[in-house]
């Protein structure tokens, strides 16, 4: 099924309504489960969610943790998955909202509520290689490696389960607040807290004249980025995918394996060709950049930072404070029209560390790393935080932002899988 838009009214052809999978369980807090791509490290976590959860009906066993990845039971367990996602469909445990929205409220542990539209984007419209200019563009490289085994996931599986969040450049805070103003009016579909402290959730369905004004928001939004960004690209970017770029590139790859297999006629509106997605905005107040620091270990503190200075720095721009013993340099970055200074000090580290002893680690809080940076030949990177209209520029620019460039918010505020999507006809 096609979810292009018909009639003559105005709307985004990027970002679209979708058939969109309800779950009809007795417990929503055991159906909803984090991202699989979280505390990929803690396997004692998903021991602790496969405890609670037991056999009751749960997205637990719709997925695979990647804490379990490369596992001798990894292909039975991916059987399993596929078998009961068919189970789950032929009990009726999923309801079809057709054509649909769904209107997200994320109350996180901090109090700040985090707000997101769920619906289908067309990955026509996507890339997550940055050589090519895309609408939808990822934020952060691909490690290729990591797709084909969430390939063997996907690629047979009937259902698709979310976390990927888009986010919109939306400055004016338009977009979102059409659906938020009326909310009131729609019906809503759940509410409930989530379960390992994930905070509490509540959504709500949007069909109907409140879908048609929002979809109409969003063209208008996507007209303005054009026009904001048209010295920046030729196709400008309008949405960046700030969590789960692996999920969509994973996505994005079974499809264009299935375009191979077949004629365009025969997969044009196949529904492998969108994928399910939260929107949300990047000038929320909920949406918390915070920076990753730099910490290099064994290596000649002095060293390193003469060659900062002769490579990176001079009189006058963007200031980065050194620790190093008892020591405190501030630096001043000779940085090019939308660079990050933690781009410029990236680069500079994977080629220094090329030819010179050490090893980088990424360290969250100032606090933390001033005290590691008291260890002998060892020296901490102070990094700005990366501002929110930054964003944008910089990955239109640079292509991809280095890794560990920021943080969105603690691994427990990530996604939880709660909407779903069939992908096989």
């Amino acid at each position: 099924m096609s979810y292009k838009k018909r009639g003559t009214r105005n709307m985004s052809e990027t970002f679209l309504p979708a058939n969109i999978l309800m779950p009809q369980v007795d417990s929503m807090k055991k159906w909803a489960v984090i991202a699989c791509d979280q505390f990929s490290s803690q396997p004692e976590y998903w021991d602790e969610v496969k405890e609670y959860v037991g056999n009751t009906p749960s997205t637990l066993h719709l997925m695979l943790p990647e804490a379990y990845l490369g596992s001798e039971e990894e292909d039975e367990k991916i059987r399993k998955i596929q078998s009961t996602m068919k189970n789950y469909a032929d009990d009726h445990l999923l309801k079809t909202y057709v054509n649909s929205l769904v209107y997200v409220e994320r109350t996180l542990q901090n109090g700040k509520i985090r707000r997101g539209i769920v619906g289908a984007i067309d990955l026509e419209q996507y890339s997550y290689t940055p050589e090519h200019e895309a609408k939808i563009r990822s934020t952060e490289k691909t490690v290729m490696e990591r797709i084909p085994p969430r390939m063997k996931i996907r690629y047979q599986a009937p259902i698709e389960l979310p976390h990927v969040i888009l986010l919109c450049d939306d400055w004016k805070n338009e977009v979102l607040e059409i659906v938020t103003e009326q909310k009131a009016n729609l019906e809503k579909l759940y509410e409930f807290d989530l379960m390992q402290e994930g905070g509490h959730i509540a959504g709500w369905l949007v069909d109907g004249e409140v879908k048609e004004q929002f979809l109409e928001k969003l063209q208008s939004y996507e007209e303005q980025m054009t026009e904001k960004y048209k010295d920046l690209s030729d196709d400008p970017m309008v949405y960046a995918v700030g969590d789960g770029n692996h999920s969509l590139a994973t996505a994005k790859a079974c499809y264009e394996k299935l375009k191979k297999n077949h004629q365009w006629e025969h997969i044009k509106d196949h529904p492998a060709r969108y994928a399910l997605v939260e929107l949300e905005n990047l000038h929320d107040d909920s949406q918390q950049f915070e920076p990753i620091h730099r910490v290099i270990t064994g290596t000649d503190s002095e060293e390193l930072i003469h060659a900062l200075k002769k490579e990176c720095c001079s009189e006058e721009g963007q200031t980065i404070s050194c620790y190093y013993g008892k020591k405190e340099e501030v630096l001043h970055l000779n940085l090019h029209k939308h660079q990050l200074a933690v781009d410029k000090i990236q680069k500079f580290l994977d080629k220094y560390l090329k030819d010179n002893s050490g090893c980088i680690d990424y360290i969250h809080g100032e606090d933390v790393l001033k005290e590691l940076s008291k260890e002998e030949q060892t020296i901490g990177i102070e990094l700005p935080a990366m501002e929110k209209d930054q964003l944008f520029p910089s990955v239109m620019t640079d292509g991809t932002l280095p890794r560990k460039t920021f943080s969105m918010g603690h691994a427990c505020e990530k996604r939880y899988y709660i909407e779903g999507r069939k992908i096989q006809r």
